[in-house]
């Protein structure tokens, strides 16, 4: 599986302790980035050791000279140091950066052979397709690849195809000694949208949900994802699409009770966006029924049988794609400030779907809607 295979060979290579001095990882998908995490932690790092083992660093709030000198300088209690550095588009930043660049590279020359170092590229995100791959994505891509591809290992944490995704359901499932029905297996990774994370957090709890029946059918993945998480999504949408500011706080506030913690705040946002970009293709091609819908929304890309009529209703009160692309824009927007680690996500989400509620301002000829005056 080509979407598993770069994380695989990092595994292995931690696991055979024959690590390059320093990687990068680049792509969004949270799956991977937590699977070679662990593994770093079951081999590289003791429990007992890991305040003296295990760094994690922002570039936007330590200086990379000081991540480096931490990197040379060999630990007197730990027999091995792992160095976690977000904040990677930093060192892409205006201006000159070569450096930044230069002294990662000096590093990687005169590496302390009990360390290494991981650059956290989480700000591009790559598709299971690369051709689809977003321009600007693929520009910052291709700048760290002829930059700290020279001396870094690449990593690339893509999204998963979704024939690759169902392999891998079915594979883990028997790892647990449960069988999963083939259509059981297509309908979780098509609720979800192929993010693995998820997909797997959901799996996780369905395993738990049949206990001692071993076997998850289409049903229980209904019973416990669709019922659950899409049914109350596409509530939260209707709310918002009627501009019902209670009625959609109320279903924010019962899908967050029932949620699972950070991650589980970051995945309600991603299908929420995937649910306006949905609506904006049925807007755009105007689209009256579900046999147009089928046809306007590709695979991978479509909504559950049970929510198609709701979409369309949804998607006809908008006026103007204009309003949809504000919606995507204030979505988009809420996910960076989620990313950032804000003080409450609660409050975060709150705000969004207070401003989706809200009715756009009249657009004035030669203003933006961000320039605005209020």
């Amino acid at each position: 599986m080509r979407a598993f295979a770069q994380a695989d060979r990092f595994v292995s290579e931690v696991e055979a302790h024959k690590l390059r001095p320093a990687y990068v990882f680049v792509g969004d998908e949270v799956f991977f980035r937590k699977r070679c995490r662990e593994a770093i932690l079951e081999h590289l790092v003791p429990p007992d050791l890991r305040d003296f083992s295990l760094f994690d660093f922002d570039l936007s709030e330590t200086d990379l000279t000081e991540i480096l000198d931490r990197a040379r300088t060999p630990s007197l209690v730990a027999p091995f140091q792992v160095f976690f550095v977000r904040g990677v588009k930093n060192l892409f930043g205006r201006g000159s950066n070569q450096d930044k660049l230069d002294a990662i590279e000096a590093y990687c020359k005169d590496p302390n052979p009990a360390a290494v170092l991981i650059f956290v590229a989480d700000h591009i995100s790559i598709p299971a397709d690369p051709r689809r791959m977003d321009l600007t994505d693929k520009e910052r891509y291709e700048r760290i690849r002829e930059s700290m591809g020279e001396y870094c290992a690449i990593v690339e944490l893509a999204r998963v195809e979704e024939s690759e995704a169902v392999r891998w359901i079915g594979e883990y499932c028997s790892l647990q000694s449960v069988k999963i029905d083939p259509d059981a297996a297509r309908e979780l990774v098509d609720a979800l949208g192929g993010d693995m994370m998820m997909i797997s957090n959901e799996l996780e709890k369905l395993i738990l949900y049949v206990g001692e029946k071993k076997r998850i059918t289409l049903g229980d993945v209904e019973t416990m994802v669709l019922a659950a998480k899409q049914r109350s999504l596409y509530e939260l949408t209707d709310a918002i699409s009627s501009k019902d500011r209670i009625r959609a706080l109320e279903m924010l506030d019962a899908i967050l009770s029932t949620g699972d913690g950070d991650e589980a705040a970051i995945g309600h946002l991603y299908m929420l966006a995937k649910t306006f970009r949905q609506m904006l293709v049925i807007l755009e091609r105007n689209v009256r029924d579900q046999r147009m819908l089928w046809a306007a929304l590709w695979q991978g890309f479509r909504v559950p049988p049970f929510a198609a009529e709701d979409i369309i209703r949804q998607a006809r009160r908008y006026k103007s794609k204009r309003e949809l692309t504000r919606a995507i824009r204030l979505i988009a927007k809420a996910d960076l400030a989620l990313r950032s680690n804000p003080p409450s996500k609660r409050m975060m989400l709150e705000k969004l779907v207070l401003d989706l509620t809200t009715e756009p301002k009249p657009e004035v000829p030669g203003w933006s809607q961000e320039e605005l005056p209020v």
